[in-house]
């Protein structure tokens, strides 16, 4: 009689097994850390392929970094001009309430009024608007032109090509070192009225606009221009 021989099956995993339970394992970490840890974790025995990866990633996002950086740089500059322009027309509308202005709009403040040194023969007369060549001179406020023409309007050939307004309060305005003169003598201008161009005319160590504010036409009659325009709500 033949015996039958049993065998028992092994309690080793097949292979096919193994595979199935890594790649469940796999799916499994995915889920949890994201994809990309359970690809780091798979391919630890590849660090060549995961140092590519990585390279590629971290170039990726530099890029996407130095685009984000130049948006930003876009927006905080459109929004600085925009503020600087609203500041602009603020401070337009408030000269313009009060009926006088600083005679040219976008400037750097120079000699200013009682500066003594050997540019003058006598302490400075007036504030420095220091402005390019052809820059608009506007009329600081309404009023008839009595003085403009070469060597001062009359006052002299330190102050080259001028113009004088006579106000109605009985105060006038000078404006000095222009490159040309578009009023005439008799004439009425408003406030904010382009009257000339600035220059480098006669005395003038560069181009900027000397402007004074007097009690009559003449030289020797000069108060503070700014000290006056601070009064009038104008902001110098």
């Amino acid at each position: 009689m033949s015996k039958r021989v049993s065998f028992q099956h092994s309690r080793r995993p097949s292979l096919s097994r193994v595979r199935g339970a890594v790649v469940a394992a796999g799916l499994g970490t995915s889920m949890v850390l994201g994809a990309g840890a359970a690809f780091a974790a798979g391919t630890a025995g590849a660090p060549d392929s995961v140092n590519l990866i990585d390279a590629g990633t971290a170039d990726s996002v530099a890029r996407q970094a130095a685009v984000q950086g130049k948006v930003a740089e876009t927006a905080a500059a459109k929004k600085a001009a925009a503020i600087k322009k609203a500041a602009a027309v603020k401070k337009a509308a408030l000269k313009k309430a009060h009926g006088w202005e600083t005679p040219v709009n976008r400037y750097e403040l120079s000699a200013s009024f009682g500066n003594d040194g050997s540019r003058w023969a006598h302490k400075h007369s007036g504030q420095d608007f220091a402005v390019p060549i052809g820059t608009k001179v506007e009329a600081a406020h309404g009023g008839t032109v009595v003085k403009a023409g070469p060597n001062g309007g009359g006052d002299g050939p330190a102050y080259g090509n001028a113009v004088v307004i006579k106000h109605g309060d009985g105060t006038y305005s000078q404006y000095a070192h222009l490159s040309k003169i578009e009023v005439r003598i008799g004439e009425a201008v408003k406030t904010g009225e382009k009257i000339a161009l600035s220059g480098n005319t006669g005395n003038s160590s560069g181009p900027h606009l000397h402007f004074e504010i007097r009690h009559t036409a003449d030289y020797g009659s000069a108060v503070n221009p700014v000290g006056f325009l601070h009064k009038k709500g104008v902001s110098v």
